[in-house]
């Protein structure tokens, strides 16, 4: 059921509000998202195109050395290393085509639209397509009837699906390989396709942009069909397929854990007249990714990217530091990661195990836990319940 909040706010010395001990992350902020920018350094918000392409290059040089790596190799002992590394670099030039969608790449739209193609092309993600609906994540996050990523889905919605659904919908690693799925037919409840300029997520003036990202990704499917042929559709699976169903899996794993799995709270969500772009971005979670915070662009410090996309991801950790005074309890501290962040898998197979479906009704829900489905779960991850 619903649990509203229905504490007696108290602001402490901080501007923290709390009540004795507790504190109630759905608690109006007593701060305005004014104070937060005008905490971050001007510098922050500077977009350097040269730097954003120095980032570029050095991800691609990294593809094309893992390529000829895995080609002058050829074993099956580096097979599994270049299939991890290659993926995580799909990954981080995912994130390098995200921010060209943001804006935060350059201030020149032409060269982030240029760059973003390419990048988000060479990884079969159709970019305007992805870009407007991830605007839209951006502009309704945390609100369960409009936001677009990792959205929950109401009882109503989620009683009607079978067991065998459920179970396949909330068993890993099923839901991290969630994303082609996903720009195809979009979530349970939501119509549309990512490829389709028709679909209900663009407007009529967006339509000709997802006609081009939609023929930009049919040219590299076609690209690599065509090089199946060449050498081969089990040479061509080992050096595209496999990394592109890890960088798949990076994908899912760290959006689902920026909108899931806090260690201390539950993450509200809103609808209706509680809801506001402030307190949406509030329920995003910062992440420590060890070795890989460099590697993938600092992705994971969330909370302020969320709030302020326009800052590039070279300045996101310093714009952080600035504003965890003014933000308070309201960030959530990370979990400090050793090289490898194998914390997060108890964070994410736990919030997967009891996060279900949210109430119907309410205007600050709660993700809530189907018990049959909890216990089917438990016996499969037994140590992380």
């Amino acid at each position: 059921m619903e649990k509203e909040r229905k504490l007696k706010n108290e602001v402490n010395a901080n501007g923290v509000v709390e009540k004795g001990d507790s504190f109630d992350p759905a608690a109006p902020p007593p701060f305005k998202i004014g104070e937060i920018r005008a905490a971050i350094p001007k510098h922050c918000w500077v977009k350097n195109p040269w730097r954003s392409l120095s980032y570029v290059l050095r991800d691609l040089l990294v593809v094309l050395a893992l390529l000829a790596a895995a080609t002058h190799f050829n074993t099956w002992f580096f097979w599994p290393l270049y299939w991890v590394a290659q993926g995580t670099m799909f990954w981080a030039i995912f994130v390098l085509g995200h921010d060209c969608g943001h804006g935060s790449f350059s201030e020149s739209p032409l060269l982030n639209s240029f760059v973003g193609h390419i990048l988000h092309s060479s990884i079969l993600v159709p970019y305007n397509g992805w870009r407007i609906s991830h605007r839209t994540h951006h502009q309704n996050h945390g609100n369960v009837e409009h936001d677009e990523s990792w959205v929950p889905m109401p009882e109503k919605i989620y009683s009607k699906l079978d067991s065998s659904t459920r179970i396949l919908r909330f068993s890993l690693p099923l839901p991290m390989l969630a994303y082609p799925a996903y720009l195809w037919y979009r979530s349970p409840g939501k119509d549309g396709s990512h490829f389709n300029p028709y679909s209900s997520l663009f407007s009529p003036g967006e339509r000709k942009a997802v006609v081009i990202s939609t023929a930009c990704w049919t040219f590299m499917f076609g690209l690599l069909v065509y090089l199946s042929f060449v050498f081969g559709p089990i040479t061509m699976f080992k050096l595209y397929g496999v990394p592109y169903l890890i960088f798949v899996m990076w994908l899912d794993f760290v959006t689902y854990l920026h909108h899931h799995g806090d260690d201390e709270h539950k993450l509200p969500w809103y609808r209706g007249k509680e809801w506001n772009y402030l307190r949406g971005g509030l329920t995003t979670v910062d992440r420590d990714y060890g070795i890989f915070n460099n590697i993938h662009h600092d992705i994971g410090t969330h909370v302020i990217h969320h709030l302020f996309p326009q800052i590039p991801h070279y300045h996101l950790v310093e714009a952080t530091k600035a504003a965890k005074p003014v933000l308070g309890k309201y960030y959530r501290e990370p979990n400090k990661s050793g090289p490898i962040p194998v914390h997060l898998i108890k964070n994410l197979v736990k919030s997967i195990g009891e996060d279900h479906f949210v109430s119907d009704t309410g205007e600050i829900v709660y993700y809530e836990t189907d018990p049959e489905l909890k216990k089917f779960l438990a016996t499969k991850f037994e140590k992380y319940f």
